[in-house]
């Protein structure tokens, strides 16, 4: 695994320039630019919320206005990853047919363009939520580095499944649209947890048995509440990174020289 990183370390220029080029080529000849990145979950917000204080009557908008643009930036950031990393060894497929380079930098190049825009979606969720409840603990924002940390090996790690997934079953992407749409409700993006009932089998399910909710825990409480996330959440976390991770792990050392024969 040394071995492996160092290699991938002497290619940085190379998956550096890549991720270049992603970003330029995303936004050449575009007024906004990097702005586009923003407006979806920008305009959700604003959408949901008038629909929800109608709706539900929600009094609580500037409470909830943050909460919504956590859970949908921190979201975009998860499945957007994802969808891409379904093409990511097909957008590489010319270099990997050049030399062997290895093959965890292109799922890694994925990553690192979403992740650029996931945090200038942060910072404006920074801005945001300080306009809108204030910072009441800024030595809590310290519990971000280790979160971001495990977001970014997370993705990582998902952007490599989904890459080898869709090389050998290339339904895999449609496949994955659908299970977000599912796993999109069963998140408390949209609403509280506390809004099931609690006590509730719903509510048990939905905290307990989703692996997102933790993520979105170490995500909110330092941003919106000023509280640093309980030990058992990061080890929770944690512990699903590592099981994702070591799944990418053991697939780029099993399938890594026999990918060029399936593109």
């Amino acid at each position: 695994m040394l071995q492996y990183l160092t290699r991938m370390w002497a290619c940085r220029y190379f998956w550096l320039s890549l991720v270049k080029i992603d970003l330029r080529a995303r936004y050449r000849r575009s007024i906004l630019g990097v702005g586009w990145s923003l407006v979806r979950p920008i305009m959700l917000t604003i959408i949901m919320c008038l629909v929800f204080q109608r709706l539900f009557r929600r009094g609580d908008t500037w409470s909830y206005a943050p909460y919504l643009l956590s859970g949908l930036a921190l979201w975009d950031y998860i499945t957007t990853a994802t969808k891409q990393g379904c093409q990511c060894f097909f957008h590489g497929e010319s270099y990997i047919r050049q030399q062997p380079t290895p093959i965890a930098i292109f799922p890694l190049r994925t990553a690192l363009t979403e992740s650029f825009h996931f945090l200038i979606a942060v910072l404006v969720l920074f801005g945001f939520a300080y306009y809108a409840n204030g910072m009441t603990n800024l030595f809590a924002l310290a519990s971000l580095i280790p979160t971001f940390t495990l977001f970014f090996i997370l993705i990582w790690s998902l952007a490599t499944l989904a890459g080898f997934a869709n090389v050998y079953f290339q339904d895999t992407q449609h496949l994955i649209d659908v299970l977000f749409q599912i796993v999109f409700y069963a998140t408390p993006i949209i609403y509280y947890p506390k809004d099931l009932g609690e006590g509730s089998r719903l509510y048990a399910f939905v905290t307990t048995c989703n692996p997102l909710v933790p993520f979105f825990q170490l995500f909110r409480e330092p941003i919106l509440y000023g509280q640093w996330p309980g030990l058992e959440v990061y080890l929770t976390a944690l512990l699903i990174v590592s099981f994702i991770s070591g799944f990418a792990i053991l697939l780029c050392a099993r399938l890594q020289r026999q990918l060029i024969f399936q593109l």
